[in-house]
């Protein structure tokens, strides 16, 4: 699979991803015309030029806005701190409208919308009010909807499926924003940054900007270091606006990863021709307590055509071994095979609430090379409402899913 490595030794934010990934290869053009697919109505233009920070050549790239706007915007992208916007302040709601609204690819809006839910979460816990309650004021001007947007769409065209992080380095000292003087890193980055390791270092400045920050949390799992199962293919490098005593840029390493180690998954098998089937729910229970991550099992027929069940485990590695031992000391099998799980196609997956006349239901979307493929109501708020209304279950799962295809979504 195709994966990143984020090396934040001086940082991280949402235009010196774009300018990295636009010197790795996204093509400018490509950019700006996915962009042009979200309903924006403020006028910009993005900007890229090459730079050189402390002898490394990187592209630094600028969302602009109209000449009229430049006293009250800086950019919230790195090392230009933050400042109150011009634009009409944002919530999470009118950002949701606008992704689902656009042309956009269902990969790219997926990505986009775990992205801004993470800052709306952080948001929303610093300032004491429900996540689609938020009222954006950085992170909801255009110059950070167009990074992070941007971002989903330089990783779809990219077909990266994992991304990792080396630690963080936040910077330190005041910024000043919206609300006033902030330390660093503010409240909300601190917040997304949680369980990432981080450190301060090279600059009394903002460092790791939300909109980097909320990159990470949603997408990023840490390693210390370049993961040693990813073959490196393209190294590239985007610029922050500062001159710093440390070069002041963000290095992505590009290539094909792997697993071979860590969340590697196995599947366990054995053929069952001799047991009470009483068993099996008992089996179940205790393997999926133990960890496995799906058990099931298969009708068939073995020698002398007698039938039996194979009893399938999906496991990560680190359970591998409890979930066998669980196996052979409750079933009557002797043995397992054991098969390694090379490598896995996944879908992309969103929650949607949609509103049917019988109260509302969450559906699950997943989605795969930009195309929607799959739309599930869940079963527990559908079950929920056809006892409440005392009327068949599959009536509630046909109207939540003619709710979700006729565009009717709750944002």
């Amino acid at each position: 699979m195709k994966a990143i490595y984020l090396e934040c030794m001086a940082g991280i934010s949402g235009n010196m991803l774009l300018g990295a990934f636009l010197q790795m290869g996204v093509p400018k053009g490509h950019l700006e015309q996915e962009l042009q697919k979200l309903d924006i109505p403020e006028p910009y233009e993005i900007e890229t030029r090459n730079v050189s920070k402390n002898g490394i050549q990187a592209v630094y790239l600028e969302v602009l806005l109209p000449q009229g706007d430049c006293e009250e915007q800086v950019h919230e992208a790195h090392h230009g701190g933050h400042a109150p916007h011009s634009h009409a302040h944002r919530t999470m709601k009118t950002i949701r409208e606008i992704i689902l609204s656009s042309a956009l690819s269902e990969n790219v809006k997926g990505t986009a919308l775990s992205i801004f839910e993470k800052i709306a979460e952080a948001e929303g816990k610093v300032h004491g009010c429900p996540p689609d309650e938020v009222h954006f004021h950085e992170v909801g001007a255009v110059d950070s909807i167009v990074d992070i947007v941007g971002t989903a769409i330089c990783l779809d065209y990219l077909e990266i499926e994992k991304v990792f992080v080396s630690s963080v380095n936040t910077g330190s000292g005041y910024v000043r924003c919206a609300h006033g003087l902030m330390m660093v890193p503010a409240p909300a980055t601190a917040e997304l940054l949680k369980g990432y390791p981080t450190y301060q270092a090279g600059a009394e400045k903002e460092l790791a900007t939300p909109t980097g920050a909320a990159v990470v949390a949603a997408l990023a799992e840490h390693r210390n270091g370049l993961p040693t199962e990813m073959e490196v293919q393209r190294i590239a490098y985007g610029a922050g606006s500062w001159e710093l005593e440390i070069p002041n840029v963000l290095r992505i390493y590009y290539g094909e990863y792997r697993e071979t180690s860590g969340k590697r998954r196995f599947l366990l098998e054995t053929n069952i021709d001799d047991m009470n089937p009483q068993i099996y729910g008992y089996l179940y229970d205790r393997l999926l307590r133990a960890g496995a991550l799906d058990v099931w099992t298969t009708p068939i027929y073995m020698k002398k055509n007698r039938p039996a069940q194979m009893l399938s485990v999906l496991v990560e590695a680190e359970c591998r071994e409890t979930c066998a031992e669980i196996v052979l000391a409750e079933t009557t099998s002797i043995g397992l095979r054991i098969i390694p799980i090379e490598a896995r196609i996944e879908a992309q997956r969103r929650m949607e609430r949609v509103k049917t006349r019988f109260g509302e239901v969450h559906c699950k979307v997943s989605s795969y090379h930009g195309r929607t493929v799959s739309v599930t109501p869940e079963y527990e708020d559908c079950r929920r409402l056809a006892e409440q209304e005392q009327i068949p279950l599959k009536t509630v799962q046909q109207e939540a899913l003619r709710k979700f295809f006729d565009g009717e979504i709750d944002s």
